[in-house]
């Protein structure tokens, strides 16, 4: 029988420093502290440096707990090299193929079962209604909700078929919001029948495929609730998504030291008001004094009557049931990690959503070209998204194109190009999300001007589409992971014909 620390103690999930569970952390899984840890890149060295950790903490703990990871595949994935990566929610959207999705996080799931870990948070189920908004982006699916719920229930399926509890982010809905949560504290207004139809209907079509968990955002939507961001409405998480949406599974929190919220109020009273709104699982992601500020909170508030102990016995009980479902006692050995299986399935995807805007005469002939190939490097525009493997294309592209003169762009180095990069038939160009960073594109527009002939790659959102039209040929490959980069190297080559359908709108 739990006493009311331990019971607190299970609903506390936590992140950590280093490749290895530190003291503390075992600590506090020996006494009934945490329910659980979740992990980060910096977390992460190799599978079975991963999957080591996970059986520590297991090891340390004697009830069960959870395990969790971002693990979306494209712009976040905490797993990359030695690991499949999955092309992204954008990319799954321009192909148009809920099988495929399916396959993609059953590959992914898959591979998180056999390091132990149980929890993914994801799928995104954002609509990419802004394009200026920094933190979605290809994360998303696309523009159309009926298109975002098919891509999304089946990666629900594709997951949970795995033996890994699935997560719908960002309840209600981040992608109509232009601030980062990571930053500040957004927030939304507008119409409730747009919220309704547009915005939840992922979240219900989820919800009906019985996805395991829900995790809310940190925005305010003042149609739902002016005073209280979606993490700490009572409205929102017992009303809404309990009430009318009948969600029965656990519900997160996003990272509660978010500047949306950290910010604004400390880290023991947001755990409190999370826990009294309905929420399950708040998760403290990098400060041990901020997790043990909300641990000694919520008990706190407990033990004085503030928070009901029926209403921490509700969280515990819907925590259990997701445990024992997802306990992973089918997982499959470490040795199907990255397995050729598994690249032959993120290869597929990848190339099924790529897009070709614009054919021109540059990509014929190619190889008999003087070419000129330059990829803008890597730049964060959200804290969500890490950084991706800065060379891949261009050390792919100097395999496939051996002739080609490679050049990495750094955007915000002022220094003229040499003229001698102008002296080619054909200037290949790489963007990430120039139409959000003034410095690339005004390099990128200056290259445009001066080349005689431009194929442009958009390999994060194809909006850069729209600020750089003239190019003579546009490839979008809807992400920048590893597969998608290769993608787009194999269509310039002509290995395939990319039939990938734009998911958003430009122009």
């Amino acid at each position: 029988m739990m006493n009311l620390a331990e019971k607190v103690g299970r609903m506390m999930m936590v992140g950590f420093e280093g490749l290895q569970p530190p003291a503390y952390i075992l600590d506090w899984l020996r006494s009934g502290r945490i329910g659980g840890v979740y992990l980060f890149a910096r977390n992460v060295q190799s599978p079975a440096q991963v999957q080591q950790l996970v059986a520590e903490c297991r090891a340390a703990a004697p009830y069960p707990i959870l395990v969790g990871i971002d693990q979306e595949g494209g712009a976040v994935a905490r797993l990359r090299d030695g690991f499949s990566e999955g092309p992204g929610n954008m990319a799954l959207g321009a192909a148009r193929d809920p099988q495929l999705a399916e396959e993609v996080a059953g590959m992914l799931g898959r591979e998180l079962a056999a390091l132990g870990i149980n929890w993914n948070f994801a799928p995104v189920a954002d609509i990419a209604h802004q394009r200026d908004n920094p933190s979605v982006g290809t994360r998303s699916v696309g523009r159309d909700s009926a298109l975002v719920s098919d891509i999304i229930t089946a990666q629900v399926r594709g997951y949970q078929r795995s033996g890994v509890a699935a997560t719908v982010k960002h309840f209600p809905g981040l992608g109509n919001t232009v601030i980062d949560t990571h930053v500040g504290l957004a927030r939304v207004s507008g119409a409730l029948d747009y919220l309704y139809a547009e915005d939840l209907l992922p979240f219900r079509r989820a919800i009906a495929d019985d996805v395991a968990c829900v995790m809310l955002t940190h925005v305010i939507y003042d149609e739902l609730d002016a005073a209280n961001p979606a993490t700490l409405s009572r409205r929102i998480v017992t009303d809404l998504l309990r009430g009318e949406l009948g969600f029965s599974g656990a519900v997160s929190t996003d990272c509660m030291e978010m500047k949306a919220i950290s910010e604004q109020i400390g880290a023991g009273e947001s755990a409190v008001r999370t826990v009294l709104a309905g929420v399950d699982l708040p998760l403290f992601s990098h400060t041990v004094a901020r997790q043990e500020a909300a641990y000694n909170a919520v008990l706190a508030a407990a033990q004085s009557g503030q928070i009901p102990e029926a209403r921490i016995d509700e969280s515990l009980a819907r925590i259990d049931a997701m445990q024992r479902r997802y306990s992973l006692a089918d997982a499959p050995a470490l040795e199907i990690v990255d397995c050729p299986a598994h690249r032959d399935t993120a290869k597929r995807a990848a190339r099924a959503g790529t897009a070709l805007l614009k054919a021109g005469a540059a990509l014929k002939g190619l190889r008999e070209s003087r070419l000129v190939a330059l990829e803008f490097a890597t730049e964060q525009v959200s804290d969500a998204v890490e950084a991706s493997s800065q060379r891949t294309f261009l050390d792919y592209l100097a395999r496939r194109l051996p002739e080609a003169n490679c050049h990495v762009l750094y955007p915000n180095d002022h220094s003229p190009l040499s003229e001698s990069l102008f002296d080619c038939d054909t200037v290949i160009l790489l963007t990430r999300n120039a139409h959000l960073q003034p410095a690339q594109l005004q390099r990128a527009q200056a290259i445009m001007r001066r080349a005689r002939r431009v194929i442009l790659v958009c390999a994060r959102n194809p909006y850069d589409a729209d600020c750089l039209p003239s190019a003579d040929t546009i490839l979008c490959t809807h992400g920048d992971s590893r597969p998608s980069l290769m993608a787009a190297v194999d269509a310039l080559c002509g290995d395939f014909q990319p039939g990938g359908k734009l998911p958003v709108e430009i122009g």
